[in-house]
């Protein structure tokens, strides 16, 4: 047979004929017509050349086999085992290969085979799972790049854990639309830790200023993460804040300064684990008892109950006269309502203290913006 003489050949051929020669079969077995014992015979010869012990010979073979269904699937696993530069062909295009055979041969293979795999053109959810699970940077920076690659929204998060401190992979999470919101404020965290650990501010800010920085400026992002999600979404940003214990006190008080209502009321409600809709209705328009039961309940310090409750009513207030922004018409009124109590220092006149830096914050930017505007206008 045509095949045993191609055996009797192969032995004494040299390694650049018997690649010529592998790639040939395998294109001979896809196209040609052959018999049942033919086919056999040639698939048979396939397999004897997966011992060849030059990879060029097995990669013409991988290169011949990888785009077609048809091919013996033997074969093709036992080429997708082999080395990177043999396996590369049909990690890369074979119809063959299941979910769990790509699973496990990333499982188990290098970083090159994983590259490999992530650069499919269709990657199911799963397959996505696993690579961000274990990938390097490189490999995930393909994956992320992979239009045709299902990320699940719960392998966004994992690769945000992994590698939120690396500025690529930072920079493609955060241009994509389907990020959680979870693993949104998981990078301003990495953010913040990288900015905190730069040897020139660490030598120019003592470490409790940082720390404080570093806390506001990611309630700062959590706030704006709140105002851009849907209603839908906030629970589990929320769950993210519990479990990370940044769900504070400032952070409430700041999203209520701002008018970030539905955001602290998602607080509220995880934190009461009442129902929905009659916690936004006490907040919205509760009597005073009302809200303060509400927020007993929700566990803010009873010496800041108080804090609360007066904020709730100036927002109401704030929202519905217009004559100034939410943030002004809140934290004006409660400086001048609470103001300093004596020198005491204490949790309550603590949050008085950060209310009075956002009436602050918030008077530094309308100057920004006036001054901004009156330039604009001489000009």
């Amino acid at each position: 047979m045509v095949v045993d003489a191609f055996l009797r050949w192969a032995r004494g051929a040299k390694s650049k004929d018997r690649a010529r020669a592998a790639n040939a079969l395998g294109r001979a077995y896809l196209l040609s017509p052959m018999s049942v014992d033919e086919r056999h015979a040639a698939e048979m010869a396939m397999v004897y050349l997966l011992d060849d012990p030059a990879p060029a010979v097995r990669a013409a073979l991988s290169e011949a086999l990888a785009w077609s269904k048809d091919a013996p699937r033997a074969v093709v696993l036992s080429l997708a085992g082999d080395k990177p530069e043999v396996a590369g062909h049909v990690l890369i295009c074979s119809p063959l290969l299941s979910d769990h055979d790509l699973v496990e041969i990333a499982v188990r293979g290098s970083s090159a085979t994983r590259m490999m795999i992530a650069a499919r053109a269709q990657l199911s959810p799963s397959v996505c799972a696993a690579i961000a699970e274990i990938g390097d940077k490189d490999e995930l920076l393909c994956l992320l790049e992979n239009e045709g690659a299902s990320l699940p929204s719960f392998s966004l998060t994992r690769i945000a854990e992994r590698f939120g401190h690396n500025n690529e992979i930072r920079d493609v999470l955060l241009s994509r639309s389907d990020l959680t919101l979870q693993a949104r404020h998981l990078l301003a965290m990495r953010l913040s830790a990288a900015f905190a650990d730069m040897p020139l501010v660490q030598a120019v800010l003592p470490q409790d200023h940082l720390e404080e920085m570093a806390r506001e400026a990611l309630e700062t992002t959590a706030c704006a993460i709140a105002e851009e999600a849907l209603p839908e979404q906030l629970p589990e940003l929320v769950g993210f804040l519990q479990q990370t214990e940044q769900l504070t006190t400032s952070l409430m008080m700041r999203a209520l300064c701002t008018g970030r209502t539905e955001f602290f009321a998602a607080a509220i409600v995880a934190l009461t684990r009442c129902d929905e809709r009659r916690v936004r209705s006490v907040i919205a328009n509760g009597r005073s008892h009302a809200v303060s039961a509400l927020y007993d309940l929700a566990g803010i310090p009873s010496d800041m109950t108080v804090v609360f409750v007066e904020a709730t009513m100036l927002w109401r207030n704030a929202a519905a006269s217009r004559r100034e922004t939410i943030m002004a018409g809140v934290t004006r009124k409660l400086v001048s309502r609470f103001g300093k109590a004596g020198g005491q220092l204490n949790s309550r006149q603590e949050l008085i203290d950060f209310v009075q830096r956002l009436q602050i914050d918030e008077q530094r930017a309308f100057a920004r913006q006036y001054a901004s505007s009156r330039l604009l206008t001489a000009a």
